[in-house]
């Protein structure tokens, strides 16, 4: 079972990983959601916790499914 600070660190894992593999910037990324880049940066450092609807702007402005963001990948590339 996962707790609430595990699936948050999976998120911002996962959110770093799909940025940089689309080769989007913290700032290109805001302009594509609609969002501040500094909201961005905050989400990344975990400081922010994104509501739904900023998670589907995301999960559109990085062209993968919202789900994508919260599958468990950090084991398997032995990244932390």
């Amino acid at each position: 079972i996962l707790t609430n600070m595990e699936l948050k660190e999976i998120f911002v894992y996962n959110l770093k990983y799909y940025r940089k593999k689309e080769n989007v910037s913290q700032e290109k990324l805001a302009e594509l959601t609609g969002l501040h880049q500094t909201y961005i940066s905050d989400i990344e450092r975990g400081i922010r916790n994104p509501s739904l609807k900023t998670i589907e702007k995301i999960s559109i402005g990085l062209h993968i499914e919202a789900y994508k963001l919260f599958i468990n990948n950090i084991e398997s590339t032995g990244d932390k």
